[in-house]
């Protein structure tokens, strides 16, 4: 993953496919996922994927069309 891969915090262990699309605005509604998986190439991890159920887990990176992204641990440790 290059350093220009935009990072996406997830708060417990795994966000889907499908929920990550959602979240970073590539589609709106849950019915676009498989449309847009169906039509557009994405790697996770390098290799090809069009589940949107595939979990998604810190470390893993996603490339689109629309551009790379890293799966981050959201922090909420309490600052002292």
């Amino acid at each position: 993953m290059s350093n220009k891969a935009k990072q996406i915090a997830i708060r417990g262990e795994y966000i889907t496919l499908g929920q990550f699309l959602k979240f970073v605005g590539i589609v709106s509604l849950g019915s676009d996922e498989k449309r847009y998986l169906a039509s557009n190439a994405v790697f996770v991890n390098g290799e090809s994927e069009n589940r949107r159920g595939k979990k998604l887990r810190p470390g893993d990176s996603v490339s689109l069309s629309e551009g790379e992204y890293e799966i981050i641990e959201k922090n909420d440790s309490p600052k002292a």
